[in-house]
C-alpha cells in the first residue's frame, strides 16, 4: 500500500492503523522511499503553498499500489487542493474521526456535538474553520453521501460522474460500511486516522473482494489478529497511566526493528498550542520532569524558564543537556511561531547521541526530526490512539502524537512507556 499524509503525526498515527505482520511499515520523510508492504509518506504539506504539487509529485511513485490519503479530522490545511490533486481516480473522501468525538452529519463536521465553525478548534490557523466539508473543497466538485444510503448504489453513481463522494459519519461501523462498499472497486479514499482504522480491520479480516486488489495484503491471519489497533479501553483513555501498550506482535516488525532498551536520555517536547497541554506537562513535572520554557525575545524574563534575548538556542539548549544528565526533561515553548527554533534547541541539546523522544504536534514533530536528520521512521507500537512509538536508522526511540489528542494523563502515559521506572516527586523534590 502507498499512504500521503500532511503531516508527520498524522502519518505515524495512519501507519500504526494500517500495519501488521503482513504488512510491515515504513514512514517516509520524503520520496522516493524504498520499498516496503506499507509506505506511509508524510508529504509535510498541510499548510504548503504548493500541496497540490507535492500531492501528485508523490502520486507518481505509487505505481499500481492502493492509495489512501490522511488529511485532518477537522479538516486543517489545504484539503481542496490534497483533494483534487487525487482526481485522476475516483475519490471517496470521509474525514470523520468518531473515536475523538469529530463526526460528519448532513455534511457539516462536528466536534462532540458542536459545529466545528463554533468550536475553537481551529484557534491556531490563519482564517475561520469550515461551516461544511463542501466549503473545504472549494471547486472541487461533489456529490453528498448520507449515513443511511444504499452505498452499493450511491457511490459507484458519483464516481462514475466524476465527483468526490463527500461521506457522513457519526460511528466506526459507518466507517467500516464505507471501506466495505469501496475495497474491491479502484476508488481512492481520503480520510482521517478513523477511516485509515477501517480500512486496517478490513484488511486484517481478509475481507474478500472482487478484484482481490486490498485483499490480497490481509494475509492468512485470523480477523484482527496481530493488528496494531487498542482496545476499547485504551482508546477511552480508561486504563491506568502507563498500563500496558498496543504493542505489535514481534513478527511486525521483524526484520526492521525491534522494541529495543531505553536510551538512557528522555525529553519530551511539548509544541502544541493546545489548552490541556499545560495540564499534561504539569503532571510531568510532578512525576519528575524538569522544565524547560523558550521564550522569543519580547516575552523573555528574568528566572530559570527564560531562554533569553535573541532565541539564546545556546543557553536553552544548554540547560536541557545539562538536565538530562540527572533525569527526564520537557521542553515547552511560549507561542506557536517557535516551532522551528524549538527544533533548533533539541538538535544542539541532544548533540549526536541518541534519545528517547517524545514529540507532540505534527509541526514540532517534523521540524526536530528534520533538525536531527532523521527520514525514516520504524513503526513498533502504539502507547494509546495516535501516540505512535517508531525508532529511526540513527537509534532514537521516538513517540508522535497529533497536539489535540490524549486526555490529561497522556504525557505520563507515554513517558512511563518509554521509562517504566518513573515515580510521582516528593514534596521535597518540588520544593528543590
Amino acid at each position: 500500500m502507498f499512504v500521503l499524509a500532511d503531516d508527520l503525526t498524522g502519518a505515524a498515527e495512519t501507519a500504526a492503523a494500517l500495519m501488521s505482520p503482513a504488512r510491515p511499515a515504513r514512514i517516509a520523510l520524503s520520496v522516493p522511499v524504498a520499498a516496503a508492504a506499507l509506505v506511509v509518506t508524510d508529504l509535510d504539506s498541510r499548510h504548503h503553498p504548493r500541496a497540490f504539487d507535492l500531492v501528485r509529485e508523490a502520486l507518481a511513485h505509487a505505481g499500481d499500489r492502493r492509495v489512501f490519503v490522511k488529511v485532518d479530522s477537522l479538516l486543517r490545511g489545504d484539503v481542496a487542493a490534497t483533494v483534487a490533486a487525487c482526481l485522476d481516480a475516483p475519490v471517496v473522501l470521509a474525514p470523520a474521526l468518531p473515536s475523538a468525538g469529530r463526526t460528519v452529519v448532513g455534511g457539516v463536521p462536528y466536534v462532540h456535538g458542536v459545529p466545528l465553525r463554533e468550536t475553537r478548534a481551529w484557534r491556531a490557523e490563519p482564517r475561520p474553520a469550515p461551516a461544511t466539508v463542501a466549503e473545504a473543497l472549494g471547486d472541487v466538485p461533489w456529490v453528498h453521501v448520507p449515513v443511511g444510503a444504499d452505498l452499493s448504489a450511491v457511490l459507484p453513481a458519483a464516481l462514475a460522474a466524476g465527483r468526490v463522494a463527500v461521506c457522513d459519519a457519526e460511528t466506526d461501523a459507518d466507517l467500516d460500511a464505507i471501506v466495505a462498499a469501496t475495497l474491491g472497486g479502484p476508488a481512492r479514499l481520503i480520510g482521517s486516522g478513523g477511516l485509515a482504522t477501517a480500512l486496517g480491520r478490513a484488511l486484517n479480516a481478509g475481507r474478500p473482494s472482487a478484484t482481490g486488489s486490498l485483499s490480497s495484503d490481509a494475509g492468512s491471519r485470523a480477523p484482527g489478529s496481530g493488528s496494531a489497533h487498542l482496545d476499547a479501553a485504551a482508546v477511552s483513555g480508561s486504563r491506568a497511566p502507563g498500563r500496558g501498550s498496543a504493542r505489535l506482535d514481534s513478527a511486525a516488525v521483524s526484520g526492521s526493528c525491534t522494541a529495543s532498551p531505553a536510551n538512557g536520555r528522555l525529553l519530551v517536547v511539548v509544541g502544541t498550542a493546545e489548552p490541556g497541554a499545560a495540564e499534561q506537562v504539569r503532571l510531568l513535572v510532578e512525576h519528575g520532569f524538569a522544565h524547560v520554557t523558550l521564550r522569543p525575545p519580547a516575552a523573555a524574563v528574568a528566572g530559570p524558564d527564560a531562554a533569553g534575548p535573541g532565541f539564546a538556542h545556546v543557553t536553552a539548549a544548554a540547560r536541557v543537556r545539562d538536565a538530562l544528565t540527572s533525569g527526564p526533561v520537557v521542553l515547552t515553548v511560549s507561542g506557536p511561531a517557535l516551532t522551528r527554533d524549538l527544533a533548533e534547541v533539541v538538535r544542539e541539546a541532544l548533540g549526536e547521541t541518541p534519545a528517547d523522544l517524545v514529540l507532540t504536534g505534527g509541526e514540532t514533530a517534523r521540524r526536530v526530526l528534520d533538525a536531527l536528520g532523521v527520514r525514516e521512521l520504524i513503526p513498533l507500537d502504539q502507547v494509546h490512539h495516535g501516540a505512535v512509538h517508531s525508532r529511526t536508522p540513527q537509534g532514537h526511540s521516538v513517540v508522535t502524537r497529533p497536539g489535540s489528542f490524549g486526555t490529561t494523563d497522556s504525557l505520563l502515559r507515554i513517558a512511563t512507556h518509554l521509562n517504566p521506572d518513573l515515580r510521582p516527586s516528593t514534596d521535597s523534590d518540588l520544593k528543590g
